[in-house]
């Protein structure tokens, strides 16, 4: 079994940044790519940016382009998420996910059943 537990979230003001970490323990040869999602009350949870663990490939929903990056540590079988920039609409949970299944394009994987796992989440809020 594989446990992803995320940390780093808090209250933040406009502008400012954070970042987020999940760290993966148990069977974790089997992740083909680690991701972030965002859920929102009311709303559903949406895809923010994968990472393959293999070769580093990224891919980022296009509301995060250029102020998130998502980055690995395979040593510490780590998954960031830096966030810059960071608006009120960004106010969500952050949930980490890991995809058990192999990957082929990281550019694919962008729905919550594209993943296995998931973590606990973590909250982000950002004041106006």
């Amino acid at each position: 079994q594989v446990q992803l537990v995320e940390s780093g979230g808090g209250l933040v003001q406009a502008g400012g940044s954070l970042r987020l970490s999940c760290a993966a323990s148990g069977r974790t040869f089997s992740n083909s790519a680690m991701a972030w999602f965002c859920q929102a009350p009311g709303k559903e949870r949406e895809f923010v940016a994968a990472i393959t663990w293999s070769n580093g490939n990224t891919n980022y929903a296009d509301s995060v382009k250029g102020r998130f990056t998502i980055s690995r540590d395979n040593a510490k079988n780590t998954v960031y998420l830096q966030m810059n920039s960071l608006k009120p609409e960004d106010t969500a949970v952050y949930y980490c996910a890991a995809r058990r299944r192999p990957s082929y394009s990281i550019r694919a994987y962008t729905s919550a059943d594209d993943y296995d796992i998931w973590g606990q989440g973590t909250q982000v809020t950002v004041s106006s």
